[in-house]
């Protein structure tokens, strides 16, 4: 049954509300937030229109700030940019690890029987079913000094004094991979499952190797998946607070401790939602950009 002109639109209508609500206002209330000048208050909702003077003030410097620590300094040589960096390479190095184990999974899970698909699933998102804090919080008792992993080596002779492993980038990297894996393996695993295996009896029939047969035949048609999985990872792991402050150390400061500390610890508002602003920019512009050339290639097919 068709829908009513009413019914497209209100269907269409609820997801654009909801973007609305949620993401366009808080984002215009964080812009605003980012051009007040706070001054000695503590409020940081002060008006940027002066009705005496007429005057429009925008405080540009909580913005420029961020790629000069002063006038005359050289640009891009803040810590804030160093926590931009060291986050977007953290997320990307999450985003091919969880790519990397979560592809084998999720292809076993897409050619095992479909009466034992639901029960694999549901081993894929058990962990959701307890506390990520949790979680997180197991990760320390595994990895400290004196945890699981260091007492099983030096029981079994591989070591003789405990490895440090705990708040380093390993722990952080480890710790960031087992969170977002599940949304690394349901994605892969949706469009793997649609896919017709015959494909490759084919392939194999005209002589192929396996490896050649899925390399040329399954990756390609698993692409929606990798690219759905990758930004599901990459684009919460750039952003992510508690596991780089529960298993990162100092070194691996990144911009989402930057911000709490910023917004929390200085009370400087302003420079905080800044810098969320330019990190929602550095992540949207570029999504932007891909699914514009990528719509762009697909009309002209």
């Amino acid at each position: 049954m068709k829908l009513s002109m009413p019914g497209k639109r209100f269907v269409i209508g609820v997801p654009y509300a909801w973007l609305i609500v949620f993401f366009f206002l808080p984002f215009l209330i964080l812009l605003y937030i980012s051009f007040v000048d706070m001054g000695g208050d503590i409020s940081p909702f002060k008006p940027l229109w002066d009705p005496d003077t007429g005057v429009l003030r925008l405080k540009y410097e909580n913005y420029l700030s961020i790629f000069r620590e002063e006038e005359g300094a050289r640009l891009f040589q803040t810590l804030y940019i160093d926590a931009y960096l060291r986050s977007i390479g953290y997320a990307l190095a999450t985003a091919v690890f969880c790519l990397v184990l979560g592809y084998p999974f999720a292809y076993f899970i897409a050619r095992s029987p479909a009466s034992v698909r639901p029960a694999l699933l549901l081993l894929v998102m058990l962990p959701f079913w307890t506390s990520f804090l949790l979680r997180v919080y197991a990760w320390k008792g595994i990895l400290a000094d004196q945890g699981m992993l260091n007492r099983l080596l030096m029981a079994i002779g591989l070591t003789s004094e405990p490895i440090p492993m705990l708040y380093t980038s390993v722990s952080m990297l480890v710790g960031m991979t087992y969170v977002y894996l599940p949304f690394m393996i349901l994605p892969l695993y949706a469009n793997l499952v649609k896919m017709d295996f015959r494909l490759l009896e084919a392939a194999y029939d005209l002589g192929t190797t396996p490896f050649k047969a899925f390399w040329l035949v399954t990756v390609p048609l698993s692409k929606a998946g990798i690219v759905a999985g990758f930004m599901l990872v990459f684009i919460p792991c750039v952003g992510e607070f508690v596991i780089p402050s529960l298993l990162g150390g100092p070194e691996n400061l990144m911009i989402g401790r930057v911000v709490w500390d910023e917004m929390f610890t200085a009370n400087n508002w302003p420079r905080s939602t800044a810098l969320a602003v330019v990190m929602i920019g550095l992540i949207v512009v570029p999504l932007a950009v891909y699914y514009k050339v990528t719509g762009d290639a697909a009309e002209k097919r």
